[in-house]
Formats: structure tokens, C-alpha cells, sequence
């Protein structure tokens, strides 16, 4: 296992030193990226962040109190907090501690003894102007907007930058708090909306509100979020495969009606993507869809939503086909995120692509519930003109980075084609489902993932990935004709690659068992057509046209 694990390291180094110049790392990108010593030997239990959220300066203050269960023995801890925000103290036992700062990350003395086993938890006490995001939610921070009758409208996003951006934390993917509660004060003529149930609304003395979530499943930081506006509430219940599942909505008041009539697009979704998927993995807390002003984001059973209460992406169908047209590309593809990125949640963002190629990927099975696989397959492989093959889908491990955007798209048809390769919808389907089942509620590597894909195909897919997650070269099928011989192999790939691939001969299916050395199919009918299935991310040439021999 360990040189297989280098065997990819280096080939994810390769790959991406041949197209660009290796990025340079600091310090700091170590710290926000690895599982130092000082993370290592605690383990998350339960955060109650309780925040007072001020949209008049645009800041935010409170405490996160932060319960642990101690693995091993240790004196220092290290949660993060990103400036301009800054912890302001922090106590165990009643008893201020002694800190450092290094850059964003913050190294606590702890004064009591730390026994393993034990449950021991800190407050942090913090407060500031955190970033504003510029363009959110692509770029991480708080989005501080009015509505159109003047109230404040405010949100959080922070994926990729990290959850400390706005609150001390853990700021590390490969440990979820198992519990939450969240609870933020807001000017009282206002609501905060966030993960899971709402448990209480408390009026305070001087003119605020505060409001308790909690949050009863593992969730990711980044997942956790606050929405501030003047909100209204509608629901409805999904009956679904575990019972009955909530389904709470809060928009702007001036836009209840449009809402109303454009979230009807949910129980669509969650119907196709339980048959898919299996059922939705957080019941317990609800599943909330909520108004934000920017485009929308995949936060753990409370999605956020900004795309004009139209179909498609902003009215607009990337895949150039019409079919996506046919739905609300936010509601289904944030939505998707909750059983691939909040019910399987990467250790390390270099593993991105475990949440976004498969919820690209969702999108098509969407198309494929409700129009069927013709109108799924038209879509999914009109999204390969938004594929650039810059760099590998994998990024670079322990240091917070994440690969090509070509996850999405490429992603997308990659399992596209792995679903050509299992050739029985009822299989690929019981594989999807049972991935959620697998991996339910964890933190997975990607080499999990494939080593899960590679047992129930039956089959060796190592190469297959290396192709389309560590390269950037799409895979070329070689074929040449003489008389009735059909010659073909595979180019233009890594060593081993040997995907089976369906082609067309004068009309007609067959399974070809293509290698990186020429192999051959007697019996053909001279000057024959051939075609590739054209469901298969690959290029076909014709070796004679070409002129090799």
C-alpha cells in the first residue's frame, strides 16, 4: 500500500510538471494543509459556537466552545482563526491558557494534565471584521448585502479558504465535530438561518434575537453556515425512504411567491437522487433550502440558494444541449452535495474531486430519473466543451490544495464512462447507493474510493484513474484496417491503461479489449465504419489515415 501510495504520489507530480510549474507551498499552507502533531492527537465531539452577528460595522464576536476526546498525550493544541479576526482569550476549567500565533494557526498550553480518553473541551473567545468575500462563493468570507427594501442580507461561504476565515476552529477536513450548536444574536427584526433544527428563539433586553441550531449529525466546517435576513418560512414534508423528511424553505419576503412555485424543483430532486443515491443521509436534522445573495452552496442540511428562481445556471444551460433547461441547477446540484461532499466528505481537498465529479455527475441522473438515459447521456457529454485538461483533477496533498476544475466537468464524464464500462444500470446504480452506505457520515482518500469502485466492477481500475485523475492527456483509441483484420490499441495514456471500450463496426455493438500494445479482431468486413461509443470520454484515430505503420 505505501508504494503504491508513492507510486501515485509521484505520478500526480509528473503529470502535473509536464503542463505547469509546480506551485510554491509556505508554511503556512503546511499548517492549514497537514495533520500536524498538535492536531493529531484529539478528537473533535461537539462545538456551541455562540456569535453575535452586527451587520452595522460588519463584524462578528462570541465563543466557540470546543469538546475534544484526548487520543494520546499532549499539552499543545493547535485550532485555527484567520486573520483580520482574532482570538481574544482562551480558557479550560475556568483557567486562562497561554497561546502562540503562527500566521493563522494558534498553538494553546493546555495547564491540565491531557489523559487519554478523557472529554475535555476549551472556549475561545474571539471577534472582528472577518474578509469579505469578493466573489462568493468562490472566494471564501462573509457576502454583506441589503435586500430590496433595505435590510441587511448576510451570509457565510468559505469552502477551499476554510471555515476560520469566520470562527476558531479545527480547520481540517479529516476530522468532523460528531454534534453542533449554533447560536447567533441578530438585530431582532431579523432571522439567522443555519444547520440543522432550529431548538429556540430567545428575545434579548436590547433589541436582538438569538437563534439555536443544532446540529445533530458529523459535519465538515466549511458546511456549517449563517444566513442573516429578513427571512420568511414555508415547508412541506417529503415522504421519503426513512419516513417522513422536513423540508423547511426561507426566502426574502418580497420573493415568497417566485419561491414557492420554483422549490417545488426539491422533492423533484430528492425523489431522483434516493432512487440513485439511497436515502437522504440527514434526516435528523431536516433539509432546508435557503436564500442567499450569491449564486449558492452545498452547507449540510441547510443549502444555500442565489440562482434568480429560474432554470438552468442563471438561466443559462451549460451543456449547450436544452436539457439543462429542465432544471433548477442549483437546487440539484447543491442539493446532490449533501450525499457526495456532506455524507462523503474528503480528508484532504487534494481529493475534491470526490465531491464535485460526482455531484457534476448528478445532474445527468437527474436528466436520466425524469427524461431518461438518451436526454442524461446528451448532457453529460455536452459538458465536455467546458473541459480544459489543464491539470490533474488531484492536487497536491497536506497543504490545502485542490486540483483542476476539470473535477467538475471531466469528473463528470469520467464516471460517465465507468458507468459504460459496468454496462448494467441496476448495478451502477446498487454501486452508488451502496458507496453512500459504505462511507456514510466519513472522511474518505480517494484511494478508498477507487479501491470500493475497483471490488464491485470486478476489475483492476487503478489505471483508469490514474488516466483521468493524474493526467491530463485524453485517451486515444489507435485502430487500422487490413483487408478483414482490425488493429487497435490504446495511445496516448499511462502505462497499463486497458479500458474496455464498446464500439460500432458497420452499425453494429462490440466490446473491444484494447491495451497500449496493438491487439486484433479477424473477421471484419473490409473498409468497415468504426466508431466509438461515443458515451466513452476518449478520441478515436484512424492509424492509416494517420500513416503509421
Amino acid at each position: 500500500m505505501f508504494l503504491r501510495s508513492l507510486f501515485l504520489a509521484l505520478l500526480s507530480f509528473v503529470s502535473v510538471a509536464a503542463v505547469a510549474q509546480v506551485p510554491a507551498f509556505t508554511h503556512q499552507d503546511t499548517l492549514r494543509g497537514a495533520i500536524t502533531p498538535e492536531r493529531a492527537w484529539w478528537d473533535l465531539t461537539y462545538y456551541h459556537l455562540n456569535i453575535r452577528v452586527n451587520p452595522a460595522d460588519s463584524t462578528i464576536r462570541g465563543v466557540n466552545t470546543v469538546q475534544y476526546k484526548v487520543l494520546s498525550p499532549n499539552q499543545r493544541m493547535q485550532l485555527d482563526l484567520q486573520e483580520p479576526m482574532r482570538i481574544e482569550k482562551i480558557v479550560q476549567n475556568g483557567q486562562e491558557l497561554t497561546y502562540t500565533r503562527d500566521g493563522s494557526a494558534y498553538f494553546i498550553q493546555l495547564a491540565a494534565q491531557q489523559r487519554p480518553g478523557d472529554v475535555n473541551e476549551v472556549e475561545v473567545y474571539y471577534g472582528g471584521q472577518p474578509q469579505v468575500s469578493e466573489n462568493p462563493p468562490w472566494s471564501g468570507g462573509l457576502t454583506w448585502k441589503q435586500d430590496a427594501n433595505g435590510n441587511p442580507f448576510v451570509a457565510t461561504s468559505c469552502q477551499g479558504d476554510g471555515a476560520s476565515l469566520w470562527w476558531p476552529c479545527k480547520d481540517h477536513m479529516y476530522d468532523e465535530v460528531d454534534s453542533m450548536l449554533i447560536s447567533v444574536t441578530v438585530p431582532e427584526k431579523l432571522m439567522d438561518v443555519s444547520n440543522g433544527r432550529l431548538r429556540k428563539v430567545d428575545q434579548n433586553n436590547d433589541g436582538t434575537k438569538t437563534f439555536h441550531w443544532f446540529v445533530s449529525n458529523p459535519i465538515n466546517n466549511y458546511g456549517v453556515n449563517v444566513n442573516v435576513g429578513d427571512y420568511v418560512h414555508f415547508s412541506e414534508t417529503f415522504q421519503g425512504e426513512k419516513g417522513p423528511l422536513d423540508c423547511d424553505y426561507y426566502v426574502l419576503r418580497n420573493d415568497l411567491s417566485k419561491a414557492k412555485k420554483q422549490f417545488k424543483e426539491v422533492k423533484r430532486m430528492l425523489t431522483a437522487f434516493e432512487h440513485w443515491f439511497g436515502p437522504y443521509p440527514f434526516y435528523e436534522d431536516s433539509y432546508k433550502l435557503v436564500q442567499v445573495p450569491y449564486l449558492g452552496m452545498e452547507h449540510q442540511s441547510s443549502v444555500t440558494y442565489g440562482n434568480g428562481f429560474k432554470n438552468g445556471y442563471l438561466g443559462r444551460d451549460l451543456s449547450g444541449t436544452g436539457w439543462g433547461q429542465k432544471f433548477d441547477y442549483i437546487i440539484v446540484h447543491e442539493s446532490g452535495h449533501e450525499w457526495f461532499a456532506n455524507n462523503i466528505t474528503y480528508k484532504d481537498i487534494a481529493d475534491m474531486w470526490i465531491h464535485e465529479s460526482f455531484t457534476d455527475y448528478s445532474e445527468s441522473l437527474f436528466l436520466d430519473y425524469f427524461y431518461g438515459t438518451k436526454a442524461a447521456n446528451e448532457y453529460v457529454i455536452g459538458l465536455r466543451k467546458n473541459i480544459k485538461n489543464d491539470r490533474p483533477i488531484i492536487g497536491y496533498y497536506n497543504v490545502n490544495n485542490s486540483g483542476s476544475g476539470d473535477m467538475y466537468y471531466k469528473g463528470a464524464n469520467m464516471l460517465h464512462t465507468l458507468r459504460q464500462i459496468v454496462n448494467d444500470d441496476a448495478k451502477w446504480r446498487s454501486i452508488l447507493r451502496g458507496l453512500n452506505k459504505e462511507f456514510y457520515h466519513q472522511t474518505v482518500t480517494t484511494q478508498q474510493i477507487e479501491d470500493y469502485l475497483s471490488a464491485q466492477v470486478g476489475s483492476d481500475l487503478s489505471p483508469f484513474f490514474d488516466q483521468y485523475l493524474r493526467d491530463v492527456r485524453i485517451p486515444e483509441l489507435e485502430y487500422q484496417q487490413t483487408g478483414s483484420t482490425l488493429k487497435y490499441r490504446w495511445n496516448n495514456t499511462v502505462a497499463g491503461f486497458n479500458m474496455p471500450i464498446k464500439v460500432l463496426i458497420n452499425g453494429k455493438e462490440k466490446w473491444l479489449k484494447p491495451t497500449t500494445t496493438w491487439q486484433e479482431l479477424r473477421g471484419v468486413t473490409p473498409k468497415a465504419s468504426i466508431k466509438v461509443d461515443p458515451n466513452f470520454y476518449v478520441t478515436a484515430t484512424s492509424a492509416a489515415a494517420a500513416g503509421t505503420k
